[in-house]
């Protein structure tokens, strides 16, 4: 058996600029700052004694031929690597599959490709990884999805990533204590799951229009970068703040009633401020929380609170006993 572990991302600003209507229309690219967080994707392979294929997911697959599989990630991720019969693939994660803003899904994608490699003998670059995994993505399933989530899923770290106009990515790691943003910071699930897909392709449509807040965004990414540099992580709460009202700006059906009455009931608690993390309409946000707070949020609400600690391995093979 052979398993690769694989971290989810929270961007803390400047998500929306890793769209290609974006990166292609600005002369300074796009800019995110993110990090890997140590909730992770798994994914195990196993050699079969036939030539079929098993997959395991929320739904089991069993299939002869790799392109009568339904799961789009696994069947083009064999279909990149050249592994295409005899395996049984198995995943599993840290968090809900779908739906929760972290960007597990380009999570999946890079964790099978790293898989699928080793399962083939050929080691490959975190850059590689990356880069497949936006090829899948967006341009075989034709998905309007920007490139932060692959990118920090394969690198890990605390990132500064730009996105160019040649399709180019820069990965800029940032100096800083990380260990640190566990204690100030955290993650609050809102228990709501939604397809990202129809909110990008709107905020995809709307990116000329909304250009001004944008590239605001993209500002915020390099303020909050030079704040987590110098330690200053008491003033990234109300940054947070001013990137979701952003952000909220961009698209219909970001927010919701269920998701702003959590968000006040948050700073209510003493949170200094906070965003809703992916594309919208559910999953965590994220919260800069003062000595204290994180206690005060899990004793005064029901909702799974995750502290933000971070992963620096990137997308790693944890296992590989196959004897070769």
């Amino acid at each position: 058996m052979l398993i690769t572990r694989t971290p989810v991302r929270v961007s803390f600003c400047g998500g929306g600029t890793d769209l290609p209507a974006f990166y292609q229309n600005h002369a300074a690219g796009g800019l995110v700052t993110s990090m890997a967080l140590d909730a992770h994707i798994y994914v195990a392979i196993n050699k079969r004694f036939d030539d079929s294929i098993r997959i395991s997911y929320s739904q089991t697959e069993n299939v002869d031929n790799f392109e009568d599989l339904q799961h789009e990630l696994v069947r083009e991720a064999m279909r990149l690597t050249g592994v295409t019969s005899g395996v049984e693939i198995t995943t599993i994660a840290d968090i809900p599959g779908k739906g929760t803003g972290l960007g597990s899904s380009s999570s999946v994608t890079v964790g099978l490709l790293h898989a699928l490699h080793a399962f083939a003998g050929r080691q490959v670059s975190a850059s590689q990884l990356a880069e497949e995994a936006c090829r899948i993505e967006i341009e075989i399933l034709d998905q309007t999805i920007g490139k932060q989530d692959q990118y920090a899923a394969a690198f890990g770290g605390l990132n500064q990533i730009q996105f160019n106009a040649d399709e180019s990515v820069t990965v800029t790691p940032i100096d800083s204590n990380a260990a640190g943003l566990g204690d100030k910071f955290c993650l609050v699930w809102t228990g709501l799951t939604r397809k990202a897909t129809p909110i990008l392709e709107q905020q995809s449509a709307n990116t000329s229009n909304k250009m001004e807040r944008l590239i605001s965004m993209r500002e915020q990414a390099n303020e909050v970068a030079g704040m987590i540099q110098s330690g200053n992580l008491e003033s990234i709460g109300k940054l947070l703040s001013d990137a979701w009202e952003l952000k909220r700006g961009l698209a219909d059906g970001i927010s919701n009633e269920e998701i702003d009455s959590l968000f006040d009931q948050l700073m209510e608690l003493g949170c200094s401020g906070g965003k809703l993390l992916g594309a919208g309409g559910g999953g965590f946000i994220l919260v800069q929380t003062p000595p204290g707070v994180q206690e005060k949020i899990s004793d005064a609400l029901d909702n799974k609170v995750l502290p933000l600690n971070a992963d620096f391995s990137g997308s790693t093979l944890i296992l590989d006993d196959r004897g070769v």
